[in-house]
């Protein structure tokens, strides 16, 4: 069980990570057209990458999770990135975070929590 919060935890930051990569890419891009100057800006965009390669992996860790542990106990612990969503969200993007989603986060945890025992 150690194991599998641990993977999970650092599948959870990858992930997280890629959306903070992707939320800085998007504002640096370009608005989104048809056009060689658009792709340009994307492809070239460093953020825009590392959120690829930081997707890529999560993704990659989840393979290997879906191989050697259960859906049910596994899936479940995939809402750990709510709590690093809400810290990226903070401590990076300098968003306001108000009480009422640490509450909605807690009752989430509090329910993977229940589901995990």
């Amino acid at each position: 069980m150690l194991r599998l919060l641990i993977l999970s935890t650092l599948q959870s930051i990858l992930l997280v990570s890629g959306q903070t990569f992707l939320k800085f890419a998007l504002t640096k891009m370009l608005p989104f057209s048809w056009t060689w100057a658009f792709f340009r800006s994307a492809l070239f965009n460093w953020q825009f990458s590392a959120s690829g390669i930081s997707m890529a992996s999560a993704s990659l860790l989840w393979f290997y999770i879906l191989r050697h542990h259960n859906l049910s106990l596994a899936y479940p612990l995939l809402s750990i990135s709510y709590i690093f969503g809400l810290l990226a969200s903070i401590l990076i993007l300098h968003e306001p975070v108000p009480p009422v989603r640490w509450l909605g986060v807690l009752l989430i945890m509090s329910g993977v929590a229940l589901l995990t025992r």
